[in-house]
């Protein structure tokens, strides 16, 4: 099924469940939740197919020091205690009957070259069907502390191409793009990583959108997460998550792949 059949299906169901609204409230408040559990559904047979391969891409917000040594997909220790971790375990649970693999293939301190040169043993030969990629952090941050050259064109360009090799390796992948974050009020993020850093946020949408990938805001969600209480609960430094903001990117991840709440 079609995004778009998708929409108009989802469209439909949402018309159908307003008329609920004269009966009493636990009445809709079940509706809803069965329209929310359709919607998964359905973006389940959209995205994933029995035996599908999902791949999560990018540095060390994906790593989040897991094991490497025996590269075992569907492991607690190879996922990391990270936002892979809770989401992935939640996609084995909620699609058990899809008998799913799921790998981290993320690695501390990457920029995009550096997916590049590994590109072709830790993505193309998994053959994903779903393919998650977070980078960008490490292209701004090691370029703000002069421990790297590159630039924004660096970043842009590095990451269309790797993008394209990706689509003619694999034309039927399902891509995922995570935004790059950084949060002010952290320690190592300061006033002065903007407005540059913004660009990197910006060139990741835009990428996202040109190769018709689904979209993960980052930014917006740390943000808004924020505003409840101060931004080092979530993240201590400014890129790396806690627990609690490790949470909020995996729940971020399942609600806009998936429709999961």
């Amino acid at each position: 099924m079609k995004r778009t059949d998708r929409r108009e299906f989802l469209k439909q169901t949402a018309i159908s469940a307003g008329a609920l609204t004269a009966i009493p409230g636990i009445i809709a408040a079940s509706a809803q939740s069965a329209n929310a559990q359709v919607e998964t559904e359905i973006l389940s047979e959209v995205f994933l197919k029995k035996n599908d391969v999902i791949l999560f891409q990018g540095d060390s917000i994906t790593d989040a020091g897991r094991e490497k040594k025996d590269q075992r997909p569907n492991d607690p220790w190879g996922f990391g205690p990270g936002y892979v971790f809770l989401a992935a375990s939640r996609l084995l649970d909620q699609f058990a009957e899809k008998n799913l693999t799921i790998y981290n293939c993320g690695i501390s301190g990457n920029k995009v070259f550096q997916l590049s040169d590994r590109w072709e043993t830790d993505c193309l030969e998994l053959n994903p069907k779903l393919l998650s990629i977070l980078i960008g952090v490490n292209d701004y941050w090691h370029m703000h502390d002069g421990k790297y050259d590159g630039t924004i064109e660096v970043y842009e360009n590095d990451y269309r191409e790797l993008l394209r090799r990706t689509k003619a390796a694999m034309p039927d992948v399902k891509l995922v793009i995570g935004e790059p974050f950084a949060v002010l009020g952290c320690r190592a993020v300061d006033n002065t990583w903007f407005p540059a850093f913004d660009a990197y946020r910006k060139v990741a949408r835009k990428l996202a959108k040109e190769f018709d990938a689904i979209f993960i805001p980052y930014q917006s969600v740390f943000d808004e997460a924020s505003k409840r209480v101060e931004p080092t609960y979530w993240t201590a430094d400014g890129v790396h998550p806690t627990v609690a903001g490790c949470h909020l990117m995996a729940a971020a991840w399942l609600k806009a792949v998936f429709g999961m709440e």
